[in-house]
Order: structure tokens, then sequence, then C-alpha cells
């Protein structure tokens, strides 16, 4: 069962704290060796590890706004900040990648030696062993907390494996197996890489944003609790969306004229409390119809056809 409240926000917040202590190091560490080295595929991996940095402080701030409690300009909350988080940190992977290929292409054209390359190979190696310990950490926050703004940065940490794995490669071609033009060959590999991760992340961010519905296994699973309810039998017109670790769900009920307004309200309210026990974190909204009636405008065109 997924953490909320206060126990999620330390949650989150200590594992954006562990990213920004990783990037820090990772960046010195990097600096040193693509300096070093003149490798255009460390330089790669140093700029995707700044964005890193970067990404990571965004994330901080994101999960920290997240956790504000709703206020009177934000009566729904402040979740969709780790979406907007998230997506920034997309807008910053698509232009390291850009460039990075940019300087990969210019070195694959006119050409230039790498150095020093035990050294660049050595950092790589420490920096994948320090990023499997991040990522593990990562994995269970996210199982814990579901935060979208930690989903994306561990996608971040796990593209570095494949980056640190195409450093070490690309420096044992170009520098001690001299086969030219493996470097700047790898680097152009990391851009595409970075492009297509950033292309993946985008998608959580936008659909929350966008207020999609939920997964459909997520709301079968809601649905088929529901079905424990006889209050809920005429449950109809069911929307669904999530801002940050935050769900909503709003339906209708046809509910029998005979019920005075005192019982219906009553009966469902006692249903909504033990859902949401069920379900933590969801917000329930429900509009009661008399039974055999339904709202048809806002509804999609196959739902009024089928209410027909």
């Amino acid at each position: 069962m997924r953490v909320v409240g206060p126990e999620r926000t330390r949650l989150t917040q200590r594992a954006a704290l562990a990213s920004v202590f990783m990037a820090l190091t990772l960046m010195v560490a990097k600096s040193w060796a693509a300096i070093e080295t003149d490798s255009t595929a460390m330089l790669g991996s140093l700029a995707d590890t700044v964005l890193d940095l970067v990404a990571s402080l965004f994330t901080l701030a994101g999960v920290r706004i997240a956790a504000l409690p709703a206020d009177h300009d934000h009566r729904f909350g402040h979740g969709k900040a780790e979406a907007l988080v998230a997506l920034g940190q997309v807008v910053l992977i698509a232009a390291s990648a850009l460039g990075i290929g940019w300087r990969a292409i210019d070195r694959l054209l006119n050409g230039a030696p790498t150095a020093h390359a035990e050294l660049g190979i050595g950092v790589s190696i420490a920096a994948m062993v320090g990023t499997l310990l991040l990522l593990s950490y990562q994995k269970r926050v996210i199982a814990k907390t579901g935060s979208v703004a930690i989903q994306t940065d561990n996608m971040h940490y796990r593209s570095d494996l494949f980056l640190n794995a195409a450093v070490i490669a690309a420096l044992i071609l170009d520098h001690m197996l001299r086969i030219r033009g493996a470097d700047a060959a790898f680097g152009i590999a990391i851009a595409l890489w970075l492009l297509w991760g950033a292309w993946s992340a985008a998608g959580e961010s936008v659909n929350q944003l966008m207020d999609a519905e939920w997964p459909v296994e997520k709301r079968e699973a809601f649905l088929a609790a529901c079905a424990d309810y006889p209050e809920l039998k005429g449950m109809h017109d069911v929307r669904t969306r999530t801002s940050g670790v935050h769900d909503f769900i709003q339906f209708h009920v046809w509910v029998p004229e005979a019920w005075t307004i005192r019982e219906a309200h009553d009966r469902l309210d006692a249903v909504e409390e033990d859902l949401q026990r069920r379900f933590p974190g969801t917000e329930i909204f429900l509009h009661l119809d008399p039974e055999g009636h339904t709202d048809r405008e806002g509804m999609l065109p196959h739902e009024l056809t089928e209410s027909r």
C-alpha cells in the first residue's frame, strides 16, 4: 500500500536530496575525466550528469510544492507541480541530447584523439556503482509513494548506466584499440538514447497535466470494489484523473425516489468513507440522480448512443 501525507513527503524529499548529492559527486568526477581525456562520449556523460543535477534540484522543489496542502487558490492541492517539474526535466534532456549530438558529429567529421583512457574508464565504473546504489533506493521510494517526479529522476539515472557503459566502450575502442571515430559514434548514440528517454518520460507528465483517465487496471480495480456496495448499483458517468499522488474520481449514482435526502446522504457518505479507506489518497465526488435519470450533458458520443 502506498503511503500518503507527511510520510510520503519525507520519503520523496529524501530521495530527491540523495539524487542531488549523487549528481554533484558525479559532476565533479566527470568534469575532471572529460578535461583529461578530451572524449566526446565522456563529455556527453558529463552533460547528462549536469542536467541530472539541475533536474534533481527541480525534483526537490517539485515534491516540496506538491506536498503543500490545498489553499484558497488551489482547492485541488498542488500535486501537478510534480508533473510540471518532470516535463521541465524532459526539455533539459532533449536540449542536452541535441548539443551532444552536434559535438559528436563535428568530432566524427574533423577527428580528434582521446587521451588518458584509463582515467575515464575508472571514473565511469565508479559512477555506475554509485548510480546502482541510488537506483535501488529510488525504487523503494517509488514503490511506496508513486511519485512521478522521482520516477522521471529514476529514468535519468537508469540511462546513466548505459551512458557510462558506452563511455567505457568508446574509450577502449578509440584509445586502446585505435578504432578512430568510435568515440564520436558513441557520442551520437548517447544523444539518440537521451532523446528517446525524454520522449518516453514526457508521456506520464503530459497525462497528468491533461487530466487523462486512470489506467484501465486501476479504474477496473476501483469499479470492482464499488460492486461490493448495493448503494452503488446505479453508478454511472464515471470520470477519473490524477494530480501528483492524489487521485480523483467522480460519478453519478441512482437512488430510489422513496429515499429522503438525509437517508441518501447518510448511506452514500458511509460508502464514500469506506472506499477512501480502501483507496488512500483518493478523493471521491458523488452526485445523486433519481433512479433511471441520466444527465446527458458532458457525456461522450458513444455514451449518448448507449443511453438511448
